[in-house]
Parts: C-alpha cells; sequence; structure tokens
C-alpha cells in the first residue's frame, strides 16, 4: 500500500449479514447501533473513514478487509425509519447511527486475519490503515505496546492484539495473545503509574486468575523492563514460555 501520511480516524466495522452489504454497495450507508459505540468506541467517535472485515458468511472473501470509504455523513436514526417496510417489531425504537459513505475503494491487497479472528471494532488511523499488512497491524496501542509490538513482528512471533476474552468476571482484552500446540500465552505491558496502585494490583490479580483458569499463561513486563531489558529478558522469557507450550500454533 502506499504511504499516506492522513491522520484522520478510520473505524474498521463487521459485515457479517450480506444483506447489509447490498445495502451498502446499492444505497451507501452503513448502520452501528448507538449502544454499541457508547459501550465500544466513546471518545473514538465519530470517524473520517469506514473500513470493512467480511465474516465468515462471505466465503472467499472472509476474515479479510477489502474495501472502504470516506464518510459522508453520520446522523442518529431508529431502526424503524431506516427500514420503513419492515414490520413494527420490538426492535422498531433501537437507535442505530446511520453511516452515509461516499464510493466504495478496494485495496490493492486485503488486510487479512491469519487467525481468522472475531473482532467487535478497530478504531485506527487512516495512515496506519493505509500500513497494515495484517489486522493485527491496525491497533492503536500504547508506546511500551508499540514496542512490544515491533519486537515480536521483528522476531516472527505471530501475537493477536486486543484479543477479546469473556470471563465470569467480566470481558478482557489481552495485549498480546499468543497460542501455543499446548497452551495459550497472554503477554501485558504494565505501565507504572496505571498497575502500581493497591487497587489496580487487586483488579490485576483477579485477572490473572480468570485467564489461568481458562488456561492462558500471563507474562506481565513493566516500563523499565521494556525499555531496558528487552532483548535480555522480555523477549527470553517470551521465547522460553513459547517453548515450554510446545511452539507457536500457526
Amino acid at each position: 500500500m502506499s504511504i499516506n501520511t492522513d491522520n484522520s480516524r478510520l473505524l474498521v466495522a463487521i459485515m457479517r449479514d450480506p444483506g447489509d452489504w447490498r445495502i451498502l454497495q446499492q444505497n451507501g450507508w452503513y448502520r452501528i447501533p448507538v449502544s454499541s459505540v457508547n459501550k465500544w468506541l466513546k471518545n473514538k467517535w465519530p470517524p473520517q473513514w469506514i473500513a470493512f472485515y467480511h465474516t465468515r458468511v462471505f466465503g472467499p472473501d472472509k476474515y479479510t478487509i477489502q474495501y472502504y470509504a470516506k464518510v459522508k455523513r453520520i446522523r442518529e436514526t431508529t431502526r424503524g425509519k431506516l427500514f420503513p417496510r419492515e414490520p413494527e417489531n420490538q426492535k422498531t425504537s433501537l437507535r442505530y447511527y446511520k453511516i452515509s459513505v461516499e464510493e466504495l475503494q478496494k485495496l490493492p491487497r486485503p488486510i487479512v486475519s491469519r487467525r481468522m479472528r472475531r473482532i467487535i471494532f478497530i478504531p485506527t488511523t487512516y495512515e496506519r490503515f493505509n500500513l497494515a499488512e495484517e489486522i493485527n497491524d491496525l491497533y492503536e496501542g500504547n508506546s511500551l505496546e508499540e514496542l512490544i509490538w515491533r519486537e515480536l513482528k521483528k522476531h516472527g512471533i505471530p501475537a493477536e492484539r486486543e484479543e477479546l476474552i469473556r470471563g465470569k468476571s467480566g470481558n478482557y482484552f489481552l495485549d498480546f495473545a499468543i497460542y501455543c500446540h499446548t497452551g495459550k500465552l497472554d503477554v501485558e505491558t504494565d505501565g507504572d503509574a496505571w498497575h502500581s496502585t493497591k487497587k489496580r494490583i487487586a483488579s490485576d490479580d483477579i485477572r490473572d486468575n480468570e485467564l489461568e483458569t481458562l488456561g492462558w499463561r500471563v507474562l506481565r513486563f513493566n516500563s523499565k523492563q521494556i525499555l531496558d531489558s528487552m532483548e535480555d529478558y522480555c523477549l527470553p522469557a517470551i521465547t522460553m514460555n513459547i517453548k515450554k507450550l510446545g511452539g507457536v500454533k500457526e
């Protein structure tokens, strides 16, 4: 892909219904529930661009991003107004953002999901989207996460960023999920200020215990370890644990 310095916001949305895809192609709009925006996107709304991640119902295009468009306008409305011919039902009053777009554009090469993963949304930038080779390149992390991600890529260690794991106590987004033959590895980057409070330490303990119950081995690295000891501590610890878990599962 060509490099573009445009730092405007881009949202990767899920395309899971062929009917919605036809509406987008023919009528130039897509819908997102207002409740989903409030839950998952918050201060990363609204986007200036939107791209579409096709799910498994799309056959050869599944688990790829191939199409994107510039957002023309966004307005809040109801399902009843979006689908006036639909008989009134309990969903008629549900509120949506109707996203009208300019002409769909196709990427010169698709952005692929190597593990055919499920996503919710990926808020990112147009620049990052323009440079991405695979779906994990789209995620925006803090500076520590970006350092880990670059090192994992440089050493050919495949990881899933922001992998959603549903537990009994809530949903957990893993910084880096590495799937191995005999287990699963969660690599976490702990910013010193955020993770050093008593409340946060207790929360991390509950989280780690639940993830370990679900079969995850958790590794945590603080700022000093990541900044000063990446090559002689962090990476060896990651690779040693991968080896103990039977190697990476492609």
